[in-house]
C-alpha cells in the first residue's frame, strides 16, 4: 500500500496527545472518514492509502489540526469541523465510499464483534465515518443489534455521553386494546427488542444502573419533539412506521457530537394503508445528502435461522410477482 512520510514540528508531548485525542479517537475518525491509515512514532507520521488523493487530504488535515491544537484542546466537533472543510475538496474519483470499507471491530461483553459479509461490514464502516446512517432491510440482518453494539462502543470509549434508543408506539397489524400500567409499563412491550440487545450487549444489571443514571434512555419516539441531542448516539428502530413529519422531527433533533442510525424493513410497514412511511420516504429524498449513509439489506444478509431467509425470499418472490401483474 502506498504511504507518504511527514514529521509534524516543533515535537511536543502535549500537543501530540492533543492530536491523537484520548485512545487515538481522533485519527482513527481521519481514518474512517478518508480511508486511509496513520501510524506515527512521536511526532514523524506515515499515512497509507490506495487513493494518493486522501493520502494528501489527510496529511492537510492533520496539519492543519497540529497548528489548532498548539492552542485549544481538541474534541470530535473540531476533527468533524475541519474534515468537513475538505469535503468539496474532492474530485469526482475520489467520493466518499469509492474506498473498500475498513474493518470494524466493536468490543462488547461477550467479546470482539465483527460484521458478516459486506454489508454488514459496510454498515459498521458507515456509522463509525457518518453522522446520520440508515440500515434498511429484512428482519434477521442485524441492523438494530450492530447499531446497538456500536452505541455501547461509542459509550464505552467516551466518544458520546448517552445513548438513546428510540421507537415508534406501532401496533404490529393487531388491536391490543388498553394496557394496564403506568406510562412505562404501557410503551415497554414496544421498546423490549432494544432491551434485549442492551442486555446482551452488556449484562443486566449494568443497564439497569445506566438506565437508572440517564445515561441509556428508552423512549417512544413521541418524546424526541423539541429536544436537541448533543454527544449522543441516538438509534431510531423500527422507522418503517414513521411518519414523514415524525421522520423529519427525529433526524432534526442531531446535535454536535451526535451519531443517529435508523433502521427499518419496508415491506413490514404497519401504518394505515393511506399514510406513507417516513423511512420510504427519507430513502428517497436523502439518498444524495452529503453525510447521510445508507446500506441496503437482503435476505442473503440475515443471520438468524437459515429458514428465515428462505421465508423472506419467498414474500419478496410473491410481491415481485404481484407487482408484475
Amino acid at each position: 500500500m502506498p504511504h507518504h512520510d511527514f514529521t509534524l514540528d516543533p515535537a511536543d508531548t502535549e500537543r501530540l496527545a492533543n492530536l491523537a485525542g484520548p485512545f487515538n479517537a481522533h485519527l482513527r475518525l481521519i481514518e474512517l472518514r478518508l480511508g486511509v491509515e496513520i501510524a506515527n512514532r512521536g511526532n514523524v507520521y506515515r499515512v497509507s492509502g490506495d487513493d494518493a488523493h486522501a493520502v494528501a487530504q489527510a496529511e492537510r488535515v492533520l496539519r492543519e489540526l497540529w497548528e489548532d491544537a498548539a492552542g485549544e484542546p481538541l474534541d470530535q466537533h473540531a476533527i468533524h469541523l475541519r474534515l468537513g472543510a475538505f469535503v468539496g475538496d474532492e474530485p469526482a474519483h475520489a467520493a466518499a465510499g469509492d474506498h473498500a470499507p475498513q474493518d470494524v471491530a466493536v468490543r462488547v461483553k461477550r467479546g470482539t464483534l465483527r460484521g458478516r459479509g459486506d454489508n454488514q461490514r459496510k454498515y459498521l464502516h458507515a456509522i463509525a465515518s457518518h453522522d446520520i446512517n440508515f440500515g434498511v432491510g429484512p428482519a434477521g440482518t442485524g441492523k438494530t443489534f450492530l447499531a446497538v453494539a456500536m452505541a455501547v462502543d461509542a459509550l464505552n470509549q467516551s466518544r458520546v455521553q448517552r445513548v438513546i434508543l428510540v421507537r415508534p408506539a406501532v401496533e404490529a397489524g393487531e388491536k391490543l386494546g388498553f394496557l394496564p400500567g403506568d406510562l412505562t409499563q404501557k410503551v415497554d412491550p414496544y421498546l423490549r427488542p432494544l432491551y434485549d440487545a442492551l442486555y446482551e450487549m452488556l449484562g443486566v444489571e449494568k443497564v439497569a444502573r445506566l438506565l437508572e443514571r440517564n445515561v441509556i434512555e428508552i423512549a417512544p419516539l413521541a418524546y424526541m419533539r423539541g429536544r436537541t441531542l448533543n454527544d449522543a448516539f441516538v438509534i431510531l428502530d423500527e422507522a418503517q412506521n414513521t411518519s414523514i413529519e415524525q421522520m423529519k422531527m427525529f433526524l432534526t433533533r442531531l446535535g454536535f457530537g451526535s451519531t443517529a442510525v435508523i433502521t427499518g424493513d419496508l415491506t413490514q410497514i404497519d401504518l394505515p394503508k393511506h399514510q406513507k412511511s417516513g423511512l420510504k420516504d427519507a430513502v428517497e429524498v436523502l439518498r444524495g445528502v452529503e453525510g447521510v449513509s445508507f446500506t441496503f439489506f437482503e435476505a442473503r444478509d440475515v443471520v438468524r435461522h437459515p429458514l428465515v431467509a428462505r421465508i423472506v425470499n419467498a414474500y419478496e418472490a410473491r410481491d415481485a410477482a404481484n407487482g408484475q401483474a
